[in-house]
């Protein structure tokens, strides 16, 4: 674990208040989809303040269909994992029939790999969340916390940026980005009938472009190929005319955000992510650029190429923005790190994992 990750963890703790914390006391955790980006920061947590925080057992599933981390054989070594390898949409559950706070993660982010396996994303986001509400409408818990996406909102006109939860999105329904779009939005509509049918404590998280430890290299979303670009003394480069605007956010405060979310223990939907600093791609590249010289000496360009993936631009939001009203409100959540403090902690990070395998 990384000098980054032991501090991360640490602000995802102090970001948590004293009645978040005793709430997470005596209660079983299931997570799916946990060799994903975001799970890594969180299974981190869960293992290093699981004592004290009084977790008995944390309980992960996933298909490793990218490969399996190094770092999910290190979890085997804490009794208190049980770590499933199987699809969420077949696998057996039992094992964590006792859980009372599931947080269903498994899918596909990256819109480069869910073009590639559009089945297999509609699949984890509705039968893999119908099969969960199925086994948990009749047990007692805490909260199911269903993992959507800003992507939900589509390319929202100029008067809903910032853009908020009551926005109802402007979504192609059959093109390429549709697999990842439609299921979410279609688990989102599972979620508020089984709230209102059989009662559940169902809450939705809608992340807004996330990046930091845990997010792969290899992953092929913007912030991943320029740190990528870096780690291998490359230019940068950019598959667009480098316009289009978003806000990104650190990994320890998506991973907060989204534990205030599963702790809220009620029916409500979320954006979590930054409301600040929208950013065109070029800016972003710029803020790697320099992060990376000041940091190595980097002295790459910055270049513009197409992408082998024709369909890498089609139905491409030109901007994002949450607006976190509800968020700030509800659950106290403020996120903490800018977006240049957040690039040069990620990039930190991967230099010291790269230096430990060399």
């Amino acid at each position: 674990m990384t000098r980054i990750v032991q501090e991360d963890i640490q602000r995802i703790y102090e970001g948590l208040s004293e009645t978040e914390r005793h709430t997470l006391s005596g209660k079983t955790v299931l997570v799916t989809g946990y060799a994903g980006s975001l799970g890594y920061l969180l299974m981190q947590f869960l293992r290093t303040y699981g004592d004290s925080l009084g977790i008995p057992r944390v309980v992960g599933i996933d298909n490793f269909q990218f490969g399996r981390p190094v770092w999910a054989d290190e979890l085997r070594s804490d009794p208190r994992f049980q770590l499933i390898e199987g699809d969420i949409t077949a696998c057996d559950l039992s094992p964590a029939a006792d859980a009372q706070l599931i947080l269903h993660m498994a899918s596909l982010a990256s819109p480069v790999y869910y073009r590639l396996h559009p089945i297999e994303t509609i699949d984890a986001d509705v039968i893999g969340l119908r099969r969960l509400l199925d086994f948990y409408k009749d047990r007692k818990i805490h909260s199911l916390l269903f993992f959507s996406t800003s992507e939900i909102y589509g390319n929202p006109a100029p008067d809903q940026i910032p853009t908020p939860e009551t926005y109802f999105g402007y979504v192609n329904t059959s093109g390429p980005r549709a697999c990842y779009d439609e299921s979410k939005r279609f688990g989102e509509t599972l979620c508020y009938n089984y709230h209102h049918q059989y009662g559940m404590p169902l809450t939705v998280i809608r992340p807004f472009n996330s990046f930091g430890p845990g997010l792969r290299t290899n992953d092929q979303r913007v912030v991943a190929d320029f740190a990528s670009n870096i780690l291998k003394n490359e230019d940068l480069i950019i598959y667009s005319d480098g316009k289009a605007t978003r806000t990104f956010c650190y990994a320890s405060d998506t991973v907060t955000g989204m534990l205030k979310c599963a702790l809220y223990g009620a029916y409500g939907i979320f954006n979590i992510g930054s409301d600040q600093e929208e950013l065109s791609i070029d800016g972003l590249a710029q803020f790697y650029h320099d992060v990376a010289a000041e940091r190595t000496g980097y002295q790459g360009r910055i270049c513009y190429r197409t992408h082998s993936d024709v369909h890498y631009l089609t139905d491409n939001p030109q901007r994002r923005r949450p607006d976190l009203s509800r968020a700030r409100t509800l659950l106290h959540y403020a996120p903490q790190i800018d977006t240049r403090q957040g690039i040069g902690r990620y990039l930190e990070h991967l230099l010291e994992m790269e230096g430990s395998h060399t």
